[in-house]
């Protein structure tokens, strides 16, 4: 009887153990099979402005260094181009001959002016001469291969604004001769208008050797260094505005129903201790062809088109940064 018993007891705890091993590789199974949650991924991105010159020029100073802090109207960098103040002096004194002509115009001339307008014209001759000579010497040397076309095109320029000038001073010399008429005087007027102008604009080109932030936000890169040569419209720098901040996701189609423009909803920002932070969709776009996902077989599937959606944050957040990932969980929304 007692082996009987023994006997018992040790199958119903084998009965239990056995029990006991398919639990546990039930619950092990249901764990490791359960699906997991779909999750979407985006990254914050801001508002970016890039900082560029109008004119070539050589950087003097950076005054601002990446992650510093700008406002509107704040100095960032201030280049230099001795070709523009070499022009502004051609051109102020262009302006100032004009306005001796028109005086003239307006007084009429004398003999001395007569002989002065003459003497202007033969000096600005000897410049055309002298123009003709360097332009041949820089043709030759370019045919050669010696110089490069930007300084046979300047060379070139030199000589056509020589031929230029002196026909503007014979132009005054047979004014002078001639006397003054109102006609004169309006193109005497005119001229001093056009010198003016050119001062107005080598002046404009020379504001734009003080490069100043037109936002307000943070420098996030700096390109050039002091002392490096930068050609027109050449970025120097990146300003970030992270006022503005917003996440970007790519969703293919088939998971947009449950997106729509004006949506709120909670996302996990891992980079912030996995805080929680609430958006609100506000743009939905179509991406490229390059987006699309192709089915592989034709069962019926479809082209699948992938959406780029902007989602910004519903209340003022600090911490957010280019770049950080921004995960949301599909079954959520």
């Amino acid at each position: 009887m007692k082996t009987l018993n023994k006997r018992n007891a040790g199958m119903l705890w084998a009965f239990i153990t056995f029990l006991s091993v398919i639990i546990l590789v039930s619950i092990s199974g249901w764990l490791f099979l359960k699906p997991q949650p779909e999750m979407l991924q985006g990254e914050i991105d801001a508002t970016e402005t890039r900082i560029s010159g109008k004119v070539p020029a050589r950087i003097h100073k950076i005054l601002v260094e990446e992650g510093s802090q700008v406002k509107i109207g704040d100095t960032l960098v201030i280049l230099e181009s001795p070709e523009l103040e070499a022009k502004l002096m051609q051109a102020s004194s262009a302006e100032s001959a004009a306005m001796a002509q028109n005086r003239k115009a307006i007084k009429g001339a004398r003999q001395e002016q007569i002989v002065a307008a003459y003497e202007m014209w033969q000096k600005a001759e000897v410049g055309v001469g002298f123009a003709k000579k360097t332009f041949d010497r820089v043709q030759n040397m370019f045919n050669d291969g010696v110089v490069s076309a930007q300084k046979r095109d300047e060379a070139e320029a030199a000589f056509n604004a020589a031929i230029a000038t002196s026909k503007a001073a014979k132009s005054q010399y047979d004014m002078a001769l001639n006397g003054a008429e109102a006609e004169d005087k309006h193109a005497a007027l005119a001229m001093v208008d056009r010198a003016r102008g050119a001062v107005s604009e080598v002046q404009a080109y020379l504001s734009e050797t003080v490069l100043l932030s037109p936002v307000n936000g943070e420098v996030s890169d700096i390109f050039p260094q002091t002392g490096e040569l930068v050609g027109s419209g050449a970025p120097l720098m990146s300003l970030v505005d992270l006022a503005d901040v917003k996440a970007i996701f790519s969703i293919r189609e088939d998971k947009m129903p449950l997106i729509q423009k004006g949506k709120e909803f909670e996302a996990v920002v891992p980079a912030l201790g996995n805080k929680k932070i609430k958006f609100k969709v506000s743009y939905i776009k179509a991406m490229a062809g390059y987006a699309t996902y192709k089915p592989t077989k034709s069962n019926g599937g479809f082209d699948v088109k992938t959406f780029e959606v902007h989602a910004r944050p519903v209340a003022e957040s600090s911490g957010l940064l280019p770049g950080m990932s921004v995960l949301v969980e599909y079954n959520s929304l």
